[in-house]
């Protein structure tokens, strides 16, 4: 099937090709009766611009593009990610522009794919996610003068504008919460320590824990169940150990509770378990999870809203998204009381 052209509309509507463009492009050179014929035999007949062409004209590519620099088999097993990209996928495609994805084994070879699609006019901006310590990528993507959005906290974000949530308010209220249901003794199984929203939430639960009385420790896991399971083994055969733990991802959360009940350990009479990020997982299983939720979809919606005011020029500042909210289910109990000694025989 041939695909339409601009010869095609213009024979159609009985004008030039030079009218059909004006009319296409929104430009002065058509009276007003002339562009709505001409579009609406445009959109009668099926016709696309051609990206390519149009990126020689305006210079615009019509896409944005992300790369992930984690490993590709967690892609699909993660509801926050998947979440977080069918909310830009939703927003981008309102204005008919395509999402460029792709993922890449270090933060080396996803600079190497920005300045590839930067040489290329591939994208008109791109979203930046999982913001590291001493992030290469900033300094990069400044230096380029490519719109970029990070989605995650200003801190280390450099000039680019950022979409962030206050990853250190929704940490205390989790530890508030435990400590309210009397637990001195709480632990925390982090994602992937190099990243900033790991250390905003580390430094923010040592801290509320000392502030409410409460012995805390962390364990470093990479968001994938088979960790999470094993910092949860790791934690529970301590000499003292934790009566509540905090999970970085919902899928760890899930892992630890398997290896608790695997290991007897009553889930909540003598463990109390909270999963970052709600999914309809934390739901199905028993007990369900106490979790933090907070609207992933609409996160990934206004980041890729403000990429593309920043793409057209407007001048944006940071975005400051809802706080995360607890959610109580039936994971989380009361702290389990000591058991007394036995009576000695007299």
């Amino acid at each position: 099937m041939k695909r339409p052209t601009i010869s095609d509309i213009a024979r159609l509507a009985g004008v030039t090709k030079a009218a059909v463009s004006f009319a296409l492009n929104g430009q002065p050179g058509v009276s007003a009766a002339t562009r709505e014929r001409i579009l609406a035999i445009a959109a009668e007949i099926g016709f696309e611009p051609n990206s390519a062409a149009r990126a020689l004209s305006d210079g615009r590519a019509g896409a944005y593009g992300l790369v992930i620099d984690r490993p590709a088999r967690l892609l699909g097993m993660e509801p926050f990610l998947m979440q977080l990209i069918s909310g830009i996928q939703a927003e981008l495609s309102g204005t008919r522009a395509a999402l460029l994805f792709g993922t890449a084994g270090d933060q080396a070879a996803e600079i190497a794919t920005y300045r590839s699609w930067w040489a290329q006019r591939r994208v008109d901006g791109v979203f930046v996610i999982d913001l590291q310590i001493g992030d290469r990528r900033v300094p990069v993507l400044e230096e380029l003068r490519m719109t970029a959005v990070v989605i995650g906290t200003p801190e280390g974000a450099g000039t680019l504008p950022a979409v962030w949530q206050d990853e250190a308010a929704a940490t205390r209220a989790a530890v508030e919460y435990l400590t309210g249901l009397g637990h001195t003794q709480l632990a925390r199984v982090t994602g992937i320590p190099r990243f900033w929203h790991t250390k905003i939430r580390t430094d923010a639960f040592l801290a509320a824990a000392e502030s409410a009385g409460a012995d805390a420790v962390c364990v470093e896991a990479d968001y994938t169940g088979e960790r999470g399971a094993a910092a949860t083994r790791q934690l529970l055969a301590a000499s003292r150990p934790p009566t509540a733990i905090v999970y970085d991802n919902d899928i760890m959360a899930l892992a630890g509770l398997s290896a608790a009940q695997q290991l007897g350990v009553d889930v909540p009479a003598d463990l109390s378990i909270v999963a970052w990020d709600d999914s309809p997982l934390c739901e199905f299983v028993h007990p369900p999870l106490t979790a933090l939720t907070r609207d992933i979809v609409a996160y990934g919606a206004h980041a890729a809203r403000v990429l593309v005011q920043v793409a057209d020029g407007a001048a944006t500042g940071h975005l400051k998204e809802p706080l995360a909210m607890l959610t109580p289910r039936g994971s989380t109990g009361r702290a389990p009381q000591a058991r007394p000694r036995p009576a000695a025989f007299p």
